[in-house]
């Protein structure tokens, strides 16, 4: 994608004197910076009133990264509109379901169905694209800036025309719209367009097939938007590539696969909790889900923190290697480009106390000469880019699905479809297996294990694509709750789940969700026992087998776990959530089966191993994601690229929070 491994910040250098940008370029040239992104932020500097525009002093600092020969993602600038613009058209502001108008003062102050903001900001776009398309340090367009953040939807008036047209196209005519809404419920029929609007504060649970295609509609009106400036980039830039950065972790507002097709580079914002120990799982479950977008390719970690952020209640500093730590793991996952916020910390406003390559204290801090460190380090491995990375399971993940399954009136509050996610990735992590995160449409065949963590929205033809993929010789892991409802959030008949029923050998008749911090237990037919939460299920067998069974409660003795041949392949299913331990040892049981393998057998708890490959070499790396040195032995010698590249290894030393790039031959 690149030819080398980029690395830099967000640069904001309208916060700063000129005689500041002549320290920023030396300081970037000192700690290896080779590419920014910039200008986020910059609307109100270069079009200080309407129609008015002052590039300058842009053009100056653009004209020094050139010469510094610093790479510019350039923004076009329409990520915060400027106060003059609600001032003149307050219609643009956002409007919550309860309906209240927000105000100007922060960021992202727009309705993103407003035809308002988007003429101006198209007229921005049309404006940075004139003046800096040709320009030498120009290497990419970004649009926007976290879309979706903030404001995940509007209500407005403006909003609900643009929503009932959405539905038009979507359904054609008034009659459809009902039978997909299932009006017929609470004499909710409708008989004019005019008489419909987004799910608004209402004094009950609002019609939820409303407020799925509500969820529908929002994540496209956003992407409307991102592609009215991007009509104006292709048409006057054509050959320059065009980006914008999702908001991680894994987020719920914007549909990233229908926007992906329209970005040439996908970019992610990555901000672990360092309080949280097992962030770095979280981390790596939304580098696979990035990486996977594209099949595979490159992308590129746009935004995370040399150390603290700012907007949790609590903003726990990065300990000493773990910056490192986190951006190498990025790169393990599949980025081509490390970069931060901030390039430089500012003393106001908002995030002022958001770390920064370049603290408050300057060149004299740990974080400076952490990040300045790292820089170099990457300097190093300009082989690793455009290497890819291959996976023997993959892990199903749909936005429609997720946002059907966490909507009101429900047998349980307490599903939560990254914390579902997780528990079924975590054992994979932990086993050192790689992992694709894929939509359930995409073709699984080349999988030796699909998992299907949860999704209660299945259509037709997703469940005929895991029909087909086990048939001819898959492994596939379906958990609770899913298969229940098709894409208009009504409930298949006949027992659930009725898309999966043939496959899995099984119908669940009842749903038995846990009561809050309810735990139960399953008894595996060798003795074993692992306690389980959250959901349990009466489940009544059409042919599989059970490998466990609850061992208290109503439902004891009845299954819990079955297992059931179906073509050439096998389906799995978990009636309820095995503990961390107990999901552990059924994975290992279930990836044996399936012959998918860990990168490295016997890995040290707590240390990642992934494989990025070239056409001709590939790169073993390896993460320590604990503070205690450990020893990883190599199937075969390798040399490390991080230390001396001449001297092949048999084993690795990974001290606390170490990593090795290992070159080999493929």
């Amino acid at each position: 994608m690149f030819g080398k491994i980029h690395y830099g910040a967000d640069y904001n250098p309208e916060h700063w004197s000129a005689e500041v940008w002549d320290e920023d370029i030396k300081l970037m040239a000192e700690s290896g910076v080779t590419m920014v992104t910039a200008g986020i932020f910059s609307w109100a500097g270069v079009e200080p009133r309407p129609g008015e525009y002052d590039f300058g002093w842009f053009d100056t600092v653009m004209d020094k990264l050139g010469d510094a020969r610093v790479e510019v993602c350039l923004a076009t600038m329409t990520a915060s509109p400027p106060p003059w613009l609600t001032h003149l058209h307050p219609e643009v502001l956002p409007v919550r379901a309860d309906g209240t108008r927000l105000s100007a003062g922060a960021r992202q102050q727009f309705c993103p169905s407003s035809e308002v903001f988007r003429r101006y900001a198209a007229r921005l776009a049309e404006q940075v694209a004139r003046r800096y398309g040709d320009h030498p340090a120009l290497s990419m367009w970004h649009i926007g800036n976290e879309y979706g953040c903030h404001i995940r939807a509007c209500y407005c008036d403006n909003s609900a025309a643009d929503f009932r047209r959405w539905l038009a196209d979507r359904y054609g005519d008034i009659a459809a719209l009902n039978q997909a809404w299932s009006t017929t419920f609470w004499s909710q029929q409708y008989d004019d367009w005019a008489e419909v609007f987004p799910p608004r504060v209402a004094p009950t649970f609002p019609n939820p097939a409303q407020q799925l295609d509500f969820h529908r509609f929002s994540s496209d009106a956003s992407l409307g938007c991102y592609l009215a400036e991007q009509k104006v980039l292709r048409r006057l830039t054509p050959d320059v590539p065009i980006t914008t950065n999702f908001v991680g972790r894994v987020q719920k507002s914007l549909d990233w696969h229908r926007w992906v097709p329209h970005e040439d580079v996908v970019s992610l914002d990555s901000y672990p909790d360092p309080y949280d120990p097992r962030s770095h799982v979280e981390a790596a479950f939304a580098y696979d889900l990035v990486r996977s977008l594209k099949h595979g390719k490159p992308w590129m970690l746009l935004e995370q923190a040399p150390s603290a952020v700012n907007w949790r209640n609590r903003n726990s500093p990065k300990a000493p290697g773990a910056m490192r730590l986190g951006s190498w793991q990025a790169v393990a996952g599949g980025a081509d480009a490390i970069l931060f916020f901030q390039w430089r910390q500012t003393s106001g406003g908002a995030e002022k106390f958001h770390s920064a390559m370049v603290p408050h204290g300057g060149r004299e801090t740990r974080t400076w000469r952490e990040v300045s460190a790292l820089g170099q380090e990457l300097a190093t491995v300009s082989e690793l880019a455009g290497t890819t990375i291959d996976a023997d399971v993959a892990v199903l993940h749909d936005w429609e699905s997720w946002w059907g399954l966490e909507l009101d009136s429900h047998p349980s509050g307490d599903l939560d479809q990254l914390e579902t996610h997780l528990a079924h990735y975590a054992p994979l992590f932990d086993a050192g297996i790689t992992c694709d995160v894929r939509h359930p449409s995409d073709d699984l065949s080349k999988y030796k294990l699909v998992v299907v963590p949860n999704l209660y929205l299945m259509d037709e033809s997703v469940a005929a694509n895991l029909r087909r993929y086990v048939e001819r010789g898959g492994h596939l892991v379906v958990s609770f709750f899913s298969g229940i409802v098709d894409a208009c959030d009504r409930a298949y008949l006949g027992g659930y789940p009725a898309p999966l029923r043939d496959i899995l050998g099984l119908r669940v008749d009842e749903f038995w969700p846990l009561p809050d911090g309810g735990t139960t237990t399953v008894r595996f037919a060798d003795g074993t026992e692992t306690g389980a939460t959250v959901w349990s299920e009466w489940i009544e067998l059409e042919g599989a087998e059970v490998i466990g069974s609850f061992a208290g409660g109503e439902l004891a003795g009845r299954p819990a776990v079955t297992r059931h041949g179906f073509g050439e392949g096998v389906a799995w299913y978990l009636a309820t959530r095995p503990d961390a331990g107990g999901m552990r040892a059924l994975f290992d049981r279930i990836t044996a089966e399936a012959s998918a393998t860990p990168v490295l057998p016997g890995l040290p708890e707590g240390v990642q191993a992934v494989v990025r490959r070239g056409t001709d070499r590939e790169y073993l790396m390896l993460l320590n994601h604990t503070t205690s040195e450990v020893t990883v032995p190599l199937p075969s010698a390798a040399a490390d690229l991080l230390t001396d590249a001449g001297t092949p290894l048999d084993e690795v030393v990974l001290g606390s929070r170490g990593v090795a790039v290992l070159r080999r031959n493929s």
